[in-house]
Parts: C-alpha cells; structure tokens; sequence
C-alpha cells in the first residue's frame, strides 16, 4: 500500500493549481479586453455614421436647434391689427414661431393698443 501524503500538495499539484488560476486569468482579461474593443468600434461608427448624415437633416437639425427671431413685420406698426395676428397665427402654424415665441409676439402686438 503506497503512502498518501496529507497536508499541502506536492509540487505537482502546485503547478498544476497555478495553471488553472493563470489559464483562468488570462480568459477573463482576454474577454474584457476584446468587450472594450467592440464597445471602441461601436462608437467609433456611431460617429462615423453621425458625421456622414444627409446634409438636409444636419441643416433643419441646425434650424432647429437655433431660436427664431420675432419677424420684423410683428415689430413695425402695421396698418391693421388683424392682418398682423393674422401673419403671427400663419408663421406658428409653419412651424417657424414656437408656442412662446408666438405668445410673446402676440403679447407685445397687443400692449401696443
């Protein structure tokens, strides 16, 4: 009956234990390695892919994206208050005046009284 040796293990078992643990290791930083990468690439066509976008989307995204000035024919005295309410109600239904750009205008058109 061969002896069994008890306590720690041998220099085999050493090695082999430390090659588990470094096999292991060495799997897990490849992963996270090769997850960062993608997530590098993905952003990097995001960006790519934003940059390349139609020029007419960049351009009504630009108008935006800037606020729209009060028109001129809101600010100069006009010859009928109708008409001018009228060109107020006609430029927020095209979308050009906001809901508070066209409250302000009205606003002012009217304290004019």
């Amino acid at each position: 009956m061969p002896l069994r040796r008890r306590g720690r293990p041998g220099l085999v078992g050493t090695a082999a234990r430390t090659a588990v643990v470094a096999g292991t290791a060495t799997t897990v930083s490849d992963n996270v390695a090769r997850r960062q990468q993608n997530r590098a690439e993905e952003k990097r066509a995001e960006e790519k892919y934003v940059q390349h976008e139609d020029p007419v989307q960049q351009q009504a995204a630009g108008m935006a994206a800037t606020p729209t000035p009060v028109p001129a024919a809101a600010a100069a005295p006009a010859p009928d208050m109708v008409t001018q309410l009228q060109q107020l109600a006609d430029l927020k239904a095209q979308g050009v005046l906001t809901e508070v750009e066209f409250e302000n205008a009205k606003a002012k058109l009217l304290n004019r009284l």
